[in-house]
C-alpha cells in the first residue's frame, strides 16, 4: 500500500490535510521533522502513516497514560494494531506486549518517557529495528515551555544508546519560537523540516466575559447546550467542586476531575466523561492532555489560565473533529490574584539553579500578564492569539466574541491623568482594586483601613462604572503609561512614558462596550442558537442527526468504547448531507474507511434506508 491507501483504509480520508503529505514525505525519506500543528489538526497522522509504511517498529513518546491509551484504542478501532508500555500495565502484560513487538504483531508502540531508561526496555530496543522516534507532546522537552517535563531528557540518552539512529519526529501543538528552537536543540534534530501549519481554529469561537455571577452564567449556558458535550475548567479544587454540586443540583449528567480525587475516581470520572456517560466535566487543568475526544462541543474557563500557551491548549480541546464549538473564558479581576498565588506556590524543579528559577518565575509572571492583557483587550481575540505564537493576526474575523460587539471609543485623557494623580498620592504602594476603589469613591473595609478617604483623588471617577476605570488603567498598562509589578502583589506604577500623559504630548482613548439586548443574553449565558448545524442541515436534518447519535451510543455501549471513536460528530453530519444508500456511497462519506465500514457501516446504512423509506429526494437534508 501506498500513503494514500493507508489514509483512505484506515482512517477514511481521501486527501491529507495541510501540512501532513509533507511531514509524511520527509519521513519516509529518513529526514527529521518538526511538526507545529493546532490541537485537531491531525498530528498523530503525520507519523502514524509513515509508520505503517516502514519497515522497523515506531516508538510514540507520550506523556499521559491517559493519552497513550486512547490512542492505541482508536488505532485497533481503525484496524491498525498497535501497543502502550507504561506503569497501568502488569509485567506479564509488558512482557507479553514487548513479545508480540518483537514478532512484528505492533507496528506502533507508544511508551512514556520513564519507560526509557529500564534495562529490560533498552534490550528490546537493542534487539529490534526501531525506524522511527516520535515525540509527543514535544514542548515538554523544553525548560521555557509551559509543560517542562525533565522525564522527557530520558529521549536523548535512549536514542544515543540504539545500535542505529532512527528518524526523529517531534509534534506539539502550542510553541513559541524560543521553545521551538529549544526543541530542536535539546533532541538533537538534524537539520529538520520545520513546519508550522498555523494555529488559527476557524471552527472555534472565542469570547471573553467579564459578568457578575459567573456561576450563573455556566448555569444557563449549560442548560442551554443540555445535548452537547463540555468541559469546564477551574483554577482550583475549590471552585471545581462549587460548579460541579451547581449543576448536579441542577440534574446535569457531569462529574468532576481533580488532583483531590482518588486515582481511581478521577480514572472513572474520566472514563464518564469519555464515553459519554456524563455530558460535562468540571475540572482543574489537571485534567485533559491528551484526551482525544472529538466531540466536545463547548470549553468554559471559569477562571483565567496563566497563560496563553495553557489557555490555548485547554480551549483547542473543543471542536476537534472540525464541528462549530465555543471556547468562552470568564474573567474576574481576582484571577490575576488566584493565579499569582499558584505561580508563587509553584512547586520548583531541584535540578534548576537559583538564577533558573528566577528567570522562570519572571516569565511566568510575563505570561500571566499577556494572558490578563488578552481578557481585557477589545480588539479581535483571534488575531491577539495568532499574534502571540508569532503568526499574522491583523484586523478583525468577524466571528470571536470581540467582533461581534458593539464598542464606543471615548477620550479618558483626563481620567487617565486623575488615575496618575491616585497613584503619586498612593506613594505607588497599592494594587489594581484599591487604586480603582479609590478613584470610585469606594467603602469596604479594606478601602476604610487603608484611610484611602483622605487622598485628594478619593471619589474623583465616581460617575464611572468600576469595569470602565479598570478598562482604562488595562489600556494605560499596555501602551506603557503604566506597568504591574511582577510579584504577587501586581503594584501599579508609574513609567517613562507617563511624564508625556501628563504634558499633553498624547492622549488615551478607550473601547467602551455599548450594552445591547445580545449583551444580555451574554451575561445570562444564553446562547440564542436553533443549534450548532444549522446552516448545513434543516430542521429534519437536524433531527436524523440524533437518531444517528443514537445509534452511534447503542453500538458504543456494545463494544464498551467512546461513542467518537465508532464515528465522529462531523462524519454523522456528513451522513444527513449525504443520505449514502449503498457500500460505495457510505465510503464517500468523511471518515468512513473500510475496516470501519465492514464493522459498523451496515448497521448505519439500515439506519438510513429505514428513516427515509430509500427515498433521499425527499428526505433530503
Amino acid at each position: 500500500m501506498n500513503k494514500y491507501e493507508i489514509l483512505e483504509k484506515y482512517y477514511g480520508y481521501r486527501s491529507f490535510r495541510e501540512g501532513q503529505e509533507a511531514l509524511i514525505d520527509h519521513i519516509l525519506e529518513g529526514k527529521d521533522v518538526l511538526g507545529i500543528m493546532p490541537t485537531g489538526a491531525g498530528k498523530s497522522v503525520c507519523y502514524q502513516v509513515p509508520a505503517l509504511l516502514m519497515p522497523g517498529i515506531t516508538l510514540v513518546i507520550s506523556p499521559l497514560i491517559s493519552l497513550m491509551k486512547d490512542q492505541v484504542q482508536a488505532l485497533n478501532q481503525a484496524g491498525v494494531h498497535a501497543a502502550y508500555i507504561n506503569s497501568s500495565l502488569s509485567e506479564n502484560q509488558i512482557t507479553k506486549a514487548l513479545a508480540f513487538a518483537g514478532q512484528g504483531r505492533y507496528k506502533i508502540i507508544y511508551v512514556a518517557p520513564e519507560r526509557l531508561e529500564t534495562e529490560r526496555f533498552l534490550r528490546f530496543a537493542a534487539a529490534v529495528e526501531i525506524s522511527m522516534v516520535a515525540v509527543d507532546e514535544a514542548h515538554c522537552i523544553s525548560q521555557w515551555g509551559q509543560d517542562f517535563r525533565p522525564s522527557y531528557l530520558h529521549i536523548v540518552s535512549f536514542i544515543e544508546k540504539l545500535p542505529r539512529r532512527p528518524v526523529l519526529s517531534a509534534f506539539t501543538a502550542t510553541a513559541t519560537g524560543e521553545v521551538k528552537d529549544d526543541i530542536v536543540e535539546v533532541l538533537g534534530l538534524r537539520e529538520p523540516m520545520t513546519l508550522v501549519t498555523g494555529f488559527d481554529r476557524q471552527n472555534l469561537f472565542f469570547s471573553v466575559e467579564q459578568v457578575k455571577n459567573r456561576s450563573q452564567y455556566i448555569q444557563h449556558y449549560v442548560a442551554d447546550h443540555e445535548k452537547e458535550s463540555g468541559i469546564i475548567y477551574c483554577a482550583t479544587r475549590k471552585n471545581v467542586e462549587k460548579i460541579y454540586e451547581l449543576l448536579a443540583k441542577e440534574g446535569v449528567a457531569v462529574t468532576r476531575y481533580h488532583a483531590g480525587l482518588s486515582g481511581e475516581e478521577r480514572q472513572k470520572n474520566q472514563d464518564d466523561f469519555i464515553y459519554d456517560r456524563k455530558s460535562v466535566i468540571v475540572a482543574t487543568n489537571a485534567f485533559g492532555m491528551g484526551i482525544d475526544k472529538s466531540n466536545v462541543r463547548y470549553v468554559l474557563h471559569y477562571n483565567m489560565p496563566q497563560c496563553m500557551e495553557n489557555y490555548y491548549q485547554e480551549a483547542g480541546r473543543a471542536g476537534r473533529d472540525g464541528e462549530p464549538s465555543d471556547c468562552i473564558l470568564l474573567y474576574s479581576a481576582q484571577d490575576m490574584m488566584i493565579n499569582r498565588f499558584l505561580i508563587e506556590n509553584k512547586e520548583s524543579n531541584p535540578d534548576f539553579t537559583e538564577e533558573e528559577l528566577r528567570t522562570i518565575r519572571e516569565r511566568d509572571e510575563k505570561r500571566l500578564q499577556i494572558m490578563q492583557f488578552y481578557c481585557n483587550t477589545k480588539e479581535c481575540l483571534r488575531a491577539y492569539i495568532l499574534r502571540y505564537f508569532g503568526e499574522k493576526g491583523e484586523g478583525a474575523c468577524g466571528k470571536c466574541g470581540n467582533c461581534q460587539k458593539q464598542y464606543l471609543e471615548k477620550d479618558m485623557t483626563q481620567e487617565a491623568k486623575k488615575v496618575v494623580d491616585c497613584l503619586e498620592e498612593q506613594g505607588e504602594r497599592y494594587g489594581m482594586s484599591v487604586v480603582v476603589g479609590t478613584l470610585l469613591g469606594g467603602k469596604n473595609a479594606k478601602l476604610k483601613e487603608y484611610q484611602v478617604n483622605q487622598y485628594p483623588s478619593y471619589g474623583t471617577l465616581s460617575k464611572w462604572r468600576e469595569q470602565e476605570i479598570r478598562d482604562l488603567i488595562g489600556s494605560m498598562i499596555q501602551e506603557g503609561y503604566l506597568r504591574q509589578t511582577q510579584d504577587k502583589y501586581g503594584l501599579l506604577q508609574t513609567t517613562g512614558k507617563t511624564q508625556d500623559l501628563l504634558d499633553g504630548l498624547c492622549s488615551i482613548t478607550v473601547k467602551m462596550e455599548l450594552k445591547s439586548s445580545k449583551t444580555v443574553e451574554k451575561e445570562n449565558g444564553i446562547k440564542g442558537s436553533t443549534g450548532r448545524y444549522a446552516d448545513i442541515l434543516n430542521r429534519r436534518g437536524i433531527a436524523f442527526f440524533e437518531v444517528l447519535r443514537e445509534l452511534r451510543r447503542e453500538i458504543a455501549r456494545e463494544q464498551g468504547l467512546p461513542p467518537y471513536l465508532i464515528f465522529s460528530d462531523k462524519t454523522l453530519v456528513d451522513m444527513c448531507v449525504r443520505l449514502p444508500m449503498s457500500r460505495e456511497e457510505m465510503l464517500e462519506v468523511n471518515g468512513v474507511g473500510a475496516y470501519k465500514y465492514e464493522k459498523y457501516g451496515e448497521r448505519f446504512l439500515a439506519c438510513i434506508m429505514e428513516y427515509t423509506g430509500g427515498l433521499r429526494e425527499k428526505f433530503y437534508f
